[in-house]
């Protein structure tokens, strides 16, 4: 019997991944398997946008609130997490739904990856280095060792072009040998959703006032008594290190906001750049002119790729 077909929706932040999954998942009888990376903290709620339990419509929810805030996200445990879960949901007989916009995460959920090693000190050392030498030193170092890596990451991605380093010098091996191809595990069906660029920013600039006025400062309060500084990526996710910075007084509440958006459009637009090439993702228009009608050209899209798969949806 041909198991349930993996479903997914993905694209930049503010575009309606996180409805569009829900619509998808009630129609489909499915479970949503999240692949935001901020929205595995516990806590994490208003800033990342985190459906409350009461607006996931009963459906059941995989891979939210599954890290505490000093806990480090790692791609290899959510690889290992998210695959349990997608297996999981098909022996059920329901269709999982991923849904999120961190790219590589969506990518160890659904395609072919290796993973290479971590070494902890390894990482520290070239952290610290970075931080003395500069990231233009650093990219120079690794467009040396992998010119090919170093052609698909941002030069100014540090925390990228710090991982590729250490693979090499872990394995020998060029950290591109061990890059994403795009071929899924199993049959699956990717809707990318995309807004055009004018009304995107419009929407992040909402998003980030409706944060600060739902109160991320008073959820950072909390989050900073169970020790988020201590947390290497929680603490840097978007809009929690502006609130860090706006409760220390290093930045007021404008300049936190205006931070906030900028570096989200800028998130955005790599996200853009990080889906847009691939070929197998099915582009729909999620703006608001085309929102009426958006649920069902997804579902079109999608029980089209559930029929070639032998099932039913």
């Amino acid at each position: 019997m041909t198991k349930p077909l993996v479903v997914a929706v993905v694209g930049p932040t503010a575009t309606g991944k996180s409805d569009l999954g829900l619509d998808l998942a009630q129609a489909l009888g499915g479970e949503v398997v999240n692949a935001d990376a901020s929205q595995l903290y516990r806590g994490m709620d208003i800033g990342t946008a985190k459906l409350a339990p009461s607006e996931r419509r009963g459906i059941p929810h995989h891979q939210l609130d599954v890290l505490e805030v000093t806990d480090e996200a790692s791609v290899a445990a959510y690889q290992s997490a998210s695959r349990s879960d997608l297996d999981a949901i098909q022996a059920r007989g329901h269709h999982p739904v991923v849904v999120g916009g961190s790219g590589l995460y969506v990518r160890a959920a659904l395609d072919v990856l290796e993973i290479p090693p971590t070494d902890l000190g390894l990482r520290t050392r070239l952290e610290a280095e970075a931080a003395e030498v500069g990231a233009a030193a650093m990219a120079a170092r690794l467009r040396e060792l992998d010119p090919v890596a170093m052609a698909r990451i941002e030069p100014n991605n540090v925390r990228r072009v710090v991982r590729a380093l250490e693979v090499v010098e872990l394995t020998g091996r060029p950290f591109s040998a061990s890059m994403p191809r795009r071929e899924f595990v199993q049959p699956t069906v990717v809707v990318g959703l995309r807004v055009a660029r004018p009304e995107l920013d419009a929407r992040i600039v909402a998003r980030v006032d409706r944060m600060w006025e739902q109160g991320l400062l008073d959820e950072v309060r909390a989050l900073d008594e169970r020790g988020l500084r201590r947390g290497r990526t929680a603490s840097r996710a978007l809009g929690y290190a502006q609130a860090l910075a706006e409760l220390d007084g290093r930045l007021d509440g404008a300049a936190a906001r205006e931070e906030t958006v900028a570096l989200t459009r800028r998130f955005a637009r790599r996200q853009e750049s990080w889906f847009g090439p691939d070929h197998r993702i099915q582009w729909l228009d999620a703006g608001s002119a085309d929102a009426g009608d958006l649920t069902a050209r997804a579902l079109t899209t999608v029980r089209a790729a559930i029929r070639d798969n032998g099932g039913h949806g």
